[in-house]
């Protein structure tokens, strides 16, 4: 009979000299591993204008008036290809009428792509507010150079916006001379002059002449109707009233300015979990040749997923491209947010890359060496935004963020624009201004249960 003992004993001998199993206490422990999912939310704003302001400080003054004859407003601003500008500024010689441009506004782009300049005074109607009941131009008691404060004299009967009767009335060219001048491939500068005369308007008491008052602007796209009014309904209380009364532009900036900004969406991207170095992109080092460019510029994701599905270092990716809810692939607007899912193990690391696309070649990453997704064993979970930065691929030359022609809502074609001088990714460093990145991005990881 075989001895049971010798038996284990002999087993036992076997397998340590095959190594299949150990007898050292400091054997490593299983790897550690967790179940993640990263959400990406644009919490960006969705803004009506791209720029806005008033006008108020004649040319050559230094105190906000209104204008006479001779006299001019002047101001500057940056749009982008297909946007248009309205404008309103009081017809003072009355209770509540205003010049502005149509309901539609007036186009800065030609359909060509080049710049609108000249006279565009043929754009610009005079119009009633609705506000105030009128009387007699240049006469009435209750209009701003007559009456004894500003906000006076009975409602209007009719208190929808309107177009003026102008049979008797001097012509619109006969009042104001509106231009647009270009200042470079995508500014502007807007001059109002006044080119009426001390008799333009004849009244029951004689010629007078007919000031214009400060006013405000804004630049919008070419869909955007009806900006300061619409024909045919009462005013917006939003600061119409102000100017077309008493040439007051206080509060019509304080509705265009929370409204005024770059909308700024997300493109579809990719995300690799990796050991080693960031396999993305190097940070002050050429552009790799990987697909960093496509999704940096074009919002592209396919490339930069396929190269790094094919890295060694790699152990996960895929690219992200269909918002939350969303039944196809698209941009990531402001409310909505990308999610994805990955199981990892202690050691490794992640970062992504998801374009700023009101630019030429802007990203958004991890950091330029990723987040570890272990602390000490521990899986990590909660807000990652602060650990998110705005990279420049350093494939293209920068323009202004939300108006240079070649950035990709307005280029002509992909991978279009003048190569950058600079060809290192590298941490946005320009002359431009940009939004912090907690006001356009949140990046969130959770451990799945």
């Amino acid at each position: 009979m075989i001895n049971s003992k010798i038996l284990k004993s002999t087993l036992l001998s076997l397998l340590l000299v095959f190594g299949l199993v150990s007898c050292d206490d400091n054997d490593p422990e299983p790897a550690v591993e967790a179940d993640f999912t990263v959400t990406i939310e644009n919490v960006g704003e969705s803004y009506s204008y791209v720029k806005s302001g008033a006008f108020s400080v004649p040319v050559g003054a230094t105190e906000p008036s209104g204008i006479g004859p001779g006299g001019a407003f002047e101001f500057e601003f940056t749009a982008p290809l297909g946007s248009k500008l309205s404008l309103a500024t009081m017809f003072v010689q009355s209770n509540d009428w205003f010049y502005a441009t149509g309901s539609s506004g007036v186009d800065l782009y030609n359909s060509d792509g080049t710049q609108v300049t000249g006279d565009i005074t043929s754009a610009f109607n005079l119009y009633d507010a609705g506000t105030e009941e009128d009387q007699e131009p240049g006469v009435g008691d209750n209009q701003v150079l007559r009456q004894s404060g500003p906000d006076t004299g009975p409602a209007d009967d009719n208190n929808l916006v309107r177009s003026v009767d102008t049979s008797n009335l001097p012509s619109d060219e006969a009042v104001l001379q509106v231009t647009l001048t270009s200042t470079s491939s995508t500014g502007f500068m807007v001059r109002i002059e006044n080119v009426s005369t001390a008799t333009t308007l004849q009244t029951s008491e004689g010629g007078k002449p007919v000031p214009l008052s400060p006013g405000g602007w804004a630049v919008h796209a070419a869909n955007q109707t009806n900006v300061f009014y619409e024909i045919g309904q009462p005013d917006y209380g939003e600061g119409l009233e102000g100017i077309a009364e008493d040439g007051t532009v206080g509060d019509i900036e304080a509705t265009l300015e929370p409204e005024t900004g770059i909308t700024v969406p997300l493109s579809p991207g990719a995300y690799a979990v990796y050991t080693g170095s960031n396999p993305l992109f190097t940070a002050n080092a050429n552009f790799p040749n990987n697909g960093i460019e496509a999704v940096a510029e074009d919002g592209a994701p396919a490339e930069l997923a396929t190269a790094l599905s094919a890295n060694s270092n790699v152990n996960v990716s895929a690219a992200f491209a269909q918002p939350v809810g969303a039944s196809s692939n698209g941009p990531l607007l402001p409310g909505s947010s990308y999610s994805f899912s990955f199981s990892a193990e202690e050691g490794d690391i992640l970062n992504l890359a998801t374009m700023f696309v009101q630019s030429n070649d802007l990203f958004y990453a991890l950091g330029g060496d990723g987040i570890a997704l272990f602390n000490n064993g521990t899986p990590i979970s909660g807000d990652l935004t602060s650990s998110v930065t705005l990279w420049d691929a350093g494939t293209e030359a920068n323009e202004e963020p939300g108006i240079g022609a070649n950035q990709v809502i307005r280029q002509s074609d992909v991978d279009t624009g003048p190569a950058d001088a600079n060809t290192n990714v590298r941490l946005v460093n320009d002359s431009f201004t940009y939004p912090g990145t907690n006001e356009i991005i949140r990046v969130t990881i959770r451990l799945n249960q």
